[in-house]
């Protein structure tokens, strides 16, 4: 993983290992004090055992809590250790299980939403239960999203065509391997849009939301490459919020009238092609696309649309 001081996926790991201590220190907790007094009445729970009547087998399982402890530790109490132990041991594995018994702490809650009356303890610890499973979701796509690389001297073949150009802009490095791939294909130079703005990490990533959400340009460091030399240009783009990425639409607006011949490669989250955002580059840059490529990519997997 990313071993950047600021890594969204360390911070994501931190806050799950304390749902997973949280949660399983609780049950286990929860499950001795039920094995040491079966009946309940040590912790106030001997008048919950009639509820259980509406289980399966609840005379042979639920005459007292001996079955409901050993369930509790074996469910949410040693699960969770175990995913805290695998986290802190900085494994996969653990980010993944911590998710997992997020889910179960919800399924476990369910059951007891069955059988009790609506309650504070219940609803609360299915909120913690959610919270557990959305803080492991995040952390292990900020993971896949931190050990994803491109290596730029993979490419041998790029800059060997000076009559092509690759323009390109990214943000998390997506839309970066598929501007230099398509660069090595044609040999074509490459340059990249860079913003003024912040668009990196968990905050540029809502700051670029509400470019793209209000259709607004961002500002970009000048152009500062001869476009007119160029015979074809690829734009490669990320889609924000369904439309054409901010940054590139202001590199679009500083090009227009410079550029002979484009095509456009679009890279998103989606099962769109994005025709709108071709067509909004077409007006802004006063020419016509000679082809248009749209690429779904999710957590660094590409799958080609059209």
């Amino acid at each position: 993983m990313s071993t950047e001081k600021r890594s969204r996926y360390d911070h994501a790991r931190k806050i799950l290992i304390f749902w997973t201590l949280f949660i399983g220190v609780g049950a286990v907790a929860g499950a001795v004090g039920m094995l040491i007094d079966p009946t309940g009445k040590a912790m106030g729970m001997d008048e919950m055992l009639p509820f259980f009547k509406v289980l399966p087998f609840s005379d042979i399982l639920f005459t007292d809590f001996t079955f409901s402890g050993y369930a509790l530790l074996i469910v949410n109490g040693i699960t969770n250790l175990t995913a805290a132990a695998l986290m802190f041991a900085k494994k996969k594995a653990g980010t993944i299980l911590g998710g997992i018994f997020g889910v179960t702490l919800m399924l476990w809650i369910c059951i007891q939403f069955y059988m009790f009356p609506l309650n504070f303890v219940s609803t609360i610890y299915f909120i913690f239960g959610f919270c557990q499973a959305a803080t492991g979701y995040a952390a292990y796509v900020f993971g896949k999203q931190e050990s994803f690389s491109v290596d730029e001297r993979e490419y041998k073949n790029v800059g060997t065509n000076h009559k092509r150009l690759v323009v390109f802009f990214s943000r998390m490095g997506y839309v970066k391997k598929i501007a230099l791939e398509e660069a090595d294909r044609t040999g074509a130079d490459i340059y990249e849009i860079k913003s003024t703005e912040k668009t990196d990490g968990t905050l540029g990533f809502w700051w670029c939301g509400r470019f793209g959400m209000h259709r607004w340009e961002m500002p970009i460091a000048p152009v500062d490459i001869d476009l007119t030399k160029y015979e074809h240009i690829t734009i490669c783009s990320p889609i924000w919020v369904f439309t054409l990425a901010a940054t590139v639409r202001s590199f679009c607006v500083q090009a227009k009238g410079k550029i002979k011949e484009a095509d456009y490669i679009l890279v998103h989250h989606t099962k769109g092609v994005y025709e709108v955002a071709a067509a909004e580059m077409d007006e802004l840059l006063g020419l016509k696309h000679t082809g248009l490529k749209s690429i779904s990519c999710k957590k660094g997997k590409y799958k080609t649309i059209k």
